[in-house]
């Protein structure tokens, strides 16, 4: 299992920090229709009972948001994942179709409220590392181009930053190529509603990604 430290700064500015680790061996394809067929259902029904201004009072993306603002980042400006993906529901512009691991993912986001950083981990080298961005870093993100990640929270590993709970990097992007899948679920609430939400991805990677090898922890 690849190995992941939250580092000290971090963990100490946001001590209710805590990550749900998945990794495990998956199939990576892109068509998925039984898969969808979970997700148009999801959509759905959260298009029909969200609005726009209720989604930052989700407990998950509310606390996030506090960690956010904590280590200097304007949570507004740089938009965790999964309010992204609640606001592009809720507005009639449902979720993109990329693989089926990449949109299981986003299904666990949405029905969590948790950001979830999805890394193909045979491109990860070294320990990854949890901490604050700095002036000098950057990134290019999953569809974003290059990233402003000072002062946002980061994964590195031994190449540099990668990911964050806004933006993945398309170094370690998972397409269809992706065997070895490195889930990580990022809560600032604690071990509230964690073990729900992991317990529900490892349920979607067994049967829409064929995983094996599954390990889990929270760190």
């Amino acid at each position: 299992m690849t190995k992941i430290e939250i580092e000290a700064e971090l963990k100490q500015i946001c001590p209710s920090l805590r990550l749900g680790i998945i990794q495990c061996r998956v199939n990576t394809k892109e068509e998925c229709t039984d898969l969808w067929q979970t997700i148009n259902e999801s959509t759905i029904n959260i298009q029909e009972k969200l609005a726009i201004a209720g989604i930052k009072d989700i407990p998950s993306i509310n606390s996030s948001r506090k960690g956010y603002r904590a280590v200097g980042k304007d949570p507004s400006r740089y938009r965790l994942s999964a309010e992204s993906l609640l606001r592009r529901i809720v507005n009639g512009k449902g979720l993109y179709k990329i693989n089926n691991v990449v949109d299981l993912l986003n299904l666990v986001s949405i029905k969590s409220g948790f950001s979830i950083g999805g890394y193909n981990a045979d491109k990860i080298e070294g320990v990854v590392r949890f901490g604050i961005g700095k002036a000098d870093e950057t990134y290019e993100g999953i569809g974003r181009g290059i990233l402003n990640i000072d002062r946002l929270p980061i994964f590195r590993d031994d190449l540099g930053a990668f990911g964050s709970p806004t933006s993945d990097s398309l170094r370690t992007q998972i397409n269809e190529n992706c065997q070895n899948f490195l889930m990580i679920i990022i809560s600032f609430q604690a071990e509230k509603a964690l073990p729900e939400a992991m317990d529900l991805a490892i349920a979607l990677l067994k049967k829409h990604a064929e995983a094996e090898e599954i390990q889990s922890m929270i760190l």
